[in-house]
């Protein structure tokens, strides 16, 4: 045996951080291949191969990562010894080494410099399967969409925002949608999802469901409409209020115009508001909103005045309690009830003083004699 042929392989180590050398396979000149045992690859453990001018040519050759190259080494009599016994045996630490044929070494290669591939293609697939377990729960927080109870919402449009949600999160699957569908009903709407269930389970058509559901929450009667149009400004913030009021209109009618709905948001607007707003100039809700949050000021100074003069009609003392030694009252002295009650005494004592005059005047004049 004159020279044998070794494959060598840029490894990394097991953390990942960094390469070495491996011995992978021998090939005899009559193209039989061995495989050395993957616990006596790295080149350390072949330090007659090290030793040969070939390698230090090998080590300048390969740099990167996978690199392979299959390089001829002419037999010394230590590299006989060590990879050969007497009887021409490939051996290796004292192990006969497995061969293997051209197909099987062929394999070998590629599943070699296709491992760092198949690596990442199984974290792909193990980063997705992940994903698909998500728990359901997981998954409707990421919905943007308030729970259904029956009375806050317009069903048709609360449906159509589900549906919506659902197709984001690649929610396709009828036994799915019907799973999540669960954790966004409230009140009455639990109790319906739990008779339905007795009635149609998980493994029903999604179209069951939400033909059930629209056709016992429709909106029948006018109470949703009457609220929404009526709906005024009474304290507080005017954007809050012109908000609510614009969800409230759309619930009804998600099809209504601009204009309209501007209009029906102003005529809840006090007066002196709507005064100061140029109708002319606006065209969306957005444009209205803006205007409502520069007049804000004249609300919050409204309301300080009043909490002013009822600050100071509180601070000033009753002289009615006063004089009449009731102690030191704070209120005005229109309502004092002190006040009612002297009075009611006074005109009483006046009558009888003026009674008593009257009388003793008369018992006079029918007493006195007249001189002529």
């Amino acid at each position: 045996m004159e020279k044998l042929k070794f494959t060598f392989q840029v490894k990394s180590t097991n953390d990942g951080k960094s390469n070495y050398i491996a011995i992978t396979s021998i090939a005899t000149q009559d193209d039989k291949t061995y495989l050395i045992p993957e616990e006596f690859q790295a080149v350390q453990f072949h330090k007659h191969v090290q030793a040969s001018k070939a390698f230090n040519t090998l080590r300048n050759t390969l740099k990167k990562r996978h690199q392979t190259r299959n390089v001829w080494i002419k037999m010394t009599e230590e590299l006989l010894q060590t990879y050969c016994d007497e009887d021409e045996n490939m051996i290796f630490q004292d192990q006969f080494l497995e061969e293997i044929t051209q197909g099987q070494s062929t394999i070998g290669k590629t599943r070699d410099l296709e491992d760092p591939l198949t690596k990442i293609l199984e974290k792909l697939i193990e980063s997705q399967q992940n994903k698909e377990k998500q728990s359901i729960k997981k998954l409707a927080d990421r919905f943007v969409i308030e729970k259904f109870d029956g009375r806050s919402a317009s069903a048709c449009h609360w449906m159509e925002t589900f549906e919506k949600e659902c197709a984001r999160f690649n929610i396709e699957k009828d036994e799915e949608k019907i799973e999540i569908f669960r954790l966004f009903l409230d009140k009455s709407g639990a109790d319906w999802y739990s008779s339905m269930m007795i009635k149609y389970s998980l493994q029903s058509e999604w179209s069951e469901w939400k033909s059930n559901f629209l056709q016992t929450y429709a909106n029948k009667g006018w109470n949703a409409s009457k609220y929404a149009l009526f709906y005024r400004y009474q304290s507080g913030s005017l954007l809050e209020y012109a908000i609510k009021k614009e969800k409230l209109l759309l619930e009804v009618r998600k099809t209504i115009d601009h204009g309209t709905l501007i209009d029906i948001i102003a005529a809840g607007l006090p007066d002196y508001i709507t005064d100061r707003i140029n109708k002319e100039e606006i065209v969306q809700t957005k444009e209205l909103f803006n205007e409502l949050g520069k007049l804000e000021h004249l609300v919050a100074k409204k309301k300080f005045i009043k909490k002013k003069e009822d600050t100071k009609q509180v601070k000033e003392k009753c002289s009615i309690c006063e004089s009449l030694q009731k102690g030191v009252r704070y209120h005005s002295e229109d309502s004092c009830w002190f006040k009612t009650k002297s009075n009611n005494g006074k005109d009483k004592n006046n009558k009888q003083i003026k009674h008593v005059n009257n009388s003793e005047l008369e018992c006079e004049l029918q007493c006195d004699e007249p001189k002529n």
